[in-house]
């Protein structure tokens, strides 16, 4: 996905929602959020290494102060940012309106402390809409990302 310039207004939360910059979300509330959304949890130790090497990180609590949302950047503070772990909770009703904040915030923010940098992500099928209204372009000119699975040592297509 590659951003565009001309950017739509910034998706405002619900009353009650908070989004929060470099809120200490505890491994627990991160592995619940990760579980809901399907993916594996993090022993406390590799959220502990993950949080230091991230730039910074956004949260967003509801109104019970429940953690629904979660993202993270890294970058070389030169060419590249990446944005990390984009996830909200299936079960919150506005999950939709959650992911499209932290996708506007973290744009934001990327293109106030890193604006020559360009930037990639590995995004839910949830996260498309938001990333669309932002300005990305899904698999332009046929672009895939790959991975290795270093525990298996296969490589996967991710796009």
């Amino acid at each position: 996905m590659i951003p565009f310039r001309s950017q739509p207004p910034t998706p405002r939360l619900r009353e009650g929602y908070a989004l929060l910059q470099q809120h200490d979300p505890d491994p627990a509330g991160l592995n619940r959020l990760l579980v809901a959304c399907g993916d594996a949890p993090r022993s406390p130790d590799r959220w502990e290494r993950v949080l230091a090497r991230s730039a910074w990180h956004l949260v967003v609590l509801n109104p019970s102060g429940q953690l629904v949302g979660f993202v993270r950047a890294t970058s070389d503070q030169a060419l590249n940012a990446n944005l990390w772990d984009l996830v909200a909770d299936p079960a919150d009703t506005y999950r939709n309106e959650v992911i499209g904040a932290l996708v506007q915030a973290a744009l934001a923010r990327l293109r106030r402390e890193l604006s020559g940098c360009s930037i990639s992500l590995s995004a839910p099928p949830e996260a498309v809409t938001a990333l669309t209204r932002a300005g990305f372009v899904v698999d332009p000119g046929g672009i895939r990302a790959m991975g290795l699975d270093l525990r298996g040592g296969r490589e996967e297509g991710l796009g």
